[in-house]
């Protein structure tokens, strides 16, 4: 099971109901389609933080299995889908919000249907 995070790039949506089209519009393009594109200059950035401040996150060695080459697999174009093991999910998800926004990108919780962070909404899973 695991707690999953949108992350792209472009400007933020005005609210949740704008972010949830953003969101659908980009998983189609950049996730449904054929073509694999590669991700980025922004994407990868965020991509090496996230894997520089959790580096064991999906329990392996950081040093033979670095993050950053499987979660840059979860990347196309200027979007990333961030897969979270459930039980890192309340840790990982509100530190990769902030770096998102912190790298000047959207983060979108498809499970809940809102950016993050967020004014209005508890920040934790």
């Amino acid at each position: 099971m695991s707690y999953d995070l949108a992350v792209w790039e472009g400007d933020l949506p005005a609210d949740d109901e704008a972010a949830a089209e953003a969101y659908e519009a980009l998983y189609e393009q950049y996730f449904e389609s054929e073509e694999e594109l590669r991700p980025t200059p922004r994407i990868r950035a965020y991509v090496d933080a996230v894997a520089a401040r959790w580096p064991d996150l999906y329990g392996h060695d950081a040093q033979l299995y670095p993050l950053s080459e499987g979660l840059i697999d979860e990347a196309s174009g200027p979007m990333l889908y961030l897969t979270i093991p459930f039980n890192r999910s309340d840790e990982v998800s509100a530190g990769a919000a902030q770096m998102a926004a912190d790298h000047g990108l959207v983060c979108y919780d498809p499970q809940w249907e809102h950016l993050r962070p967020a004014a209005g909404h508890d920040d934790r899973v």
